[in-house]
């Protein structure tokens, strides 16, 4: 997760999972959290994954009673289910796939004393609860050639995406402008950047058509050193 200007908003690390049940392994990565400081989690890291399995045509975990322990408001907590569901649909491949969450092989029913999950849940619209700018590649802390490629998901208006390279000290050292390949939805986009060997930061931002008024535009950012 992450704080925007539209309050939090689920941010995406691609992650390799290994094993014969990647919907677990999934599961596992976002309870341990993210790799990138940027983002955050608010499950409880000492939850465990007890299983995974598919009934009815629903993907069903079921985590340990450590899952019930989070501080969260209703905002809050309806995004903690879209982040399981976002995370089990897509380790499964099949986004459209509802998801129903089991607490020690039980059904959930009230979580965290403001929501409750009682029948299967399917993903919302992405564009309500995504980060609507995202960095696939490289991923944090990578090591990288020139020239850099980065490659990512944004849903931005007329498909305008910009972009900025920092230096270790800040200093912003190249900049550009790169197009997604449609306007106003979540669709991908590419850019190649030269870059002397060193550590810098790679920064996407959305296209501020407001001027401002609609608060601070989202964007997401990488640290890469190229050698």
């Amino acid at each position: 997760m992450i704080d925007t200007r539209t309050g939090l908003r689920l941010a995406r690390e691609q992650r390799a999972v290994t094993g014969s049940d990647p919907i677990r392994a999934a599961v596992e990565a976002m309870i341990a959290g993210p790799t990138d400081p940027d983002y955050t989690t608010t499950w409880n890291r000492t939850t465990t994954v007890l299983g995974t399995s598919r009934v009815d045509g629903a993907i069903v975990v079921d985590l340990s009673a450590d899952a019930r322990t989070a501080n969260v408001g209703s905002a809050g907590a309806a995004l903690m289910i879209q982040q399981l569901v976002y995370t089990a649909t897509g380790a499964a491949g099949d986004p459209g796939t509802p998801v129903l969450l089991r607490i020690d092989g039980k059904p959930a029913g009230e979580l965290w004393g403001v929501v409750s999950w009682d029948a299967p849940i399917t993903r919302e619209d992405p564009i309500s609860v995504r980060l609507l700018v995202q960095i696939d590649s490289p991923v944090q802390g990578a090591r990288a050639t020139s020239p850099l490629r980065v490659t990512g998901e944004a849903a931005v208006f007329e498909a305008v995406l910009h972009w900025a390279v920092r230096d270790a000290s800040g200093v912003e050292v190249s900049s550009g402008v790169t197009m997604t390949a449609e306007g106003q939805t979540f669709a991908p986009y590419a850019f190649d950047v030269e870059l002397t060997p060193g550590a810098y930061t790679v920064v996407i931002t959305e296209d501020d058509s407001s001027d401002g008024e609609g608060g601070t535009p989202m964007s997401d950012s990488r640290a890469v050193t190229v050698t």
